[in-house]
C-alpha cells in the first residue's frame, strides 16, 4: 500500500469475521466497518457540505461516468479538483464507470479494449478504456479511485459471466500500468456473478496482485437477497485482511451487517436520498412514508434518540407537511436524517465490534429472515 495509504485494523469479533478499523488516507482518516454517502455528481443530492458533515459522514462517492459527462473532468480539475470543486475536505472515491455503463445496455458494446457506448445527454459517442477511466480519475483526484470492470447483469449464463470476469482482470491489469499517481489508492474489483467458485477465484487471483484495497461488485444487480449473502460470505474472506474490504452499491441493514459478519468495511448506496426524495424516511431499520394520513398531525420527532437536525429541531407533522407540498427542504431534512441512520447504524456495530458484543446485539440482521429496512 501507498505510504498515503493504511488500514489498521483495531479488534475482531470472536464468533464472526467482523472487524473494526481504520482506513488512513491522505485527507484523513475513516473509521470502520462505515457507510458512505453518494454524491454522484459531486454533491449529495440536497444537502450541503456542512450538513453531510453533521451527518457523521467521512468518506463519500462521486462517479467518473457522469462527471465526465458533465462538467467534464477538465472543467473539475480547474476548479481545484473534486474536493476542493465540491467543497469536501474528507476523504473521497470515484466510481470507474464500469457499473453506469453495465446500465446502458442498449446503448453499448463491449470489446476487449473497452466500451462504445452514445452518451444520454447529447448522442455522443464515447469510447471508455481502462486507460480512460484512470486517466478520468487521476485528473478528478479523488482518494480512493477503482479499477474499470465489467459488471454483468443477473440473470447471466456462466460463459458470458466467465467472460466478464476475465475481461475485469484483464483491464485491472491495463488499469495498474497506466495509473500513476501515489496520493491515489486503485481498488480491484471481485467480479464474478452469482457464481462462488468464479468469485472464489477471481478474489485469489486479486489478491495476489497486492493492491491498496479491494471491492467486492457485481451485487444488487437484481439477483435474491440470499444469494447475494452468498457471494459477499464467499468473497470477502478471501481478500488481504490487511487491506479495506469494499462492498459496492449496498446500504440495507440487513445487508451491511452480513456483510460486515463476512469482514467487510465500506459500503455505499443511493437510497438514503433517492428515499427521502420520494418522501421515506428510515427509522431505526423501519421504513416510513412521510405522505400517511397518520403523521399530519404527529408533533414527535421522526426518531427522539437520533442526533441528527432533522430530528433535533422538527416534528414528524412538519416534514410531512413539507413534502405533501412538494418543498425541498423536506427532502433536504430525510436526507440528513437517512444519512445520519445508517452512518449511525455501522458506527454502532463498529462500537459492538470493539467491545465484542456484535454477535449478541446485532443477531437480527444476521438472520436469513430478518426484515429490510
Amino acid at each position: 500500500m501507498s505510504a498515503n495509504f493504511s488500514f489498521q485494523s483495531l479488534a475482531e469479533c470472536s464468533q464472526t469475521k467482523a472487524r473494526a478499523g481504520v482506513f488512513h488516507t491522505p485527507h484523513g482518516p475513516v473509521e470502520t466497518p462505515r457507510f458512505m454517502p453518494v454524491g454522484t455528481l459531486a454533491n449529495v443530492k440536497t444537502v450541503t457540505p456542512d450538513q453531510l458533515k453533521s451527518t457523521g459522514a467521512q468518506m463519500v462517492l462521486s462517479n467518473t461516468y457522469h462527471l465526465h459527462l458533465q462538467p467534464g473532468e477538465r472543467i473539475v480539475a480547474g476548479g481545484g479538483g473534486l474536493h476542493k470543486f465540491m467543497g469536501w475536505d474528507g476523504p473521497m472515491l470515484t466510481d470507474s464507470g464500469g457499473f453506469q455503463v453495465f446500465s446502458l445496455s442498449e446503448m453499448r458494446k463491449i470489446t476487449e479494449d473497452g466500451v462504445t457506448f452514445r452518451s444520454p445527454h447529447d448522442g455522443q459517442i464515447i469510447h471508455l478504456t481502462p486507460e480512460r477511466s484512470i486517466e478520468i480519475q487521476n485528473t478528478l483526484g479523488a482518494d480512493v479511485i477503482m479499477a474499470f470492470d465489467e459488471c454483468p447483469p443477473y440473470p447471466a449464463s456462466r460463459e458470458d459471466v466467465e467472460a466478464a470476469t476475465g475481461r475485469t482482470y484483464r483491464w485491472l491489469e491495463r488499469c495498474m500500468t497506466f495509473h500513476q499517481r501515489s496520493d491515489q489508492a486503485l481498488f480491484g474489483i471481485v467480479q464474478g456473478g452469482v457464481y462462488l467458485d468464479l468469485r472464489a477465484q477471481a478474489a485469489q487471483e486479486l489478491a495476489k496482485l497486492d493492491l491498496p484495497g479491494y471491492a467486492i461488485g457485481g451485487v444488487s444487480v437484481g439477483e435474491p437477497p440470499e444469494l447475494m449473502a452468498d457471494i459477499v460470505r464467499t468473497t470477502a474472506p478471501l481478500l488481504p485482511r490487511e487491506k479495506p474490504r469494499y462492498l459496492m452499491g449496498v446500504g440495507t441493514y440487513r445487508e451491511m451487517a452480513i456483510a460486515i459478519a463476512s469482514g467487510v468495511d465500506l459500503f455505499d448506496c443511493v437510497i438514503p436520498t433517492r428515499w427521502a426524495r420520494h418522501g421515506t424516511a428510515i427509522v431505526q431499520g423501519e421504513r416510513w412514508n412521510l405522505k400517511n394520513a397518520k403523521f399530519r398531525e404527529d408533533y414527535t420527532p421522526l426518531d427522539e434518540t437520533c442526533p441528527c437536525y432533522a430530528c433535533q429541531n422538527f416534528s414528524r407533522a412538519y416534514i410531512s407537511h413539507l413534502v405533501r407540498s412538494q418543498e425541498i427542504l423536506g427532502y433536504t431534512l430525510l436526507s440528513i436524517h437517512n444519512i445520519t441512520e445508517l452512518i449511525r447504524f455501522t458506527q454502532k456495530i463498529r462500537e459492538a465490534i470493539l467491545s465484542d458484543r456484535f454477535a449478541t446485539e446485532f443477531a437480527h440482521w444476521l438472520k436469513e429472515d430478518s426484515v429490510e429496512c
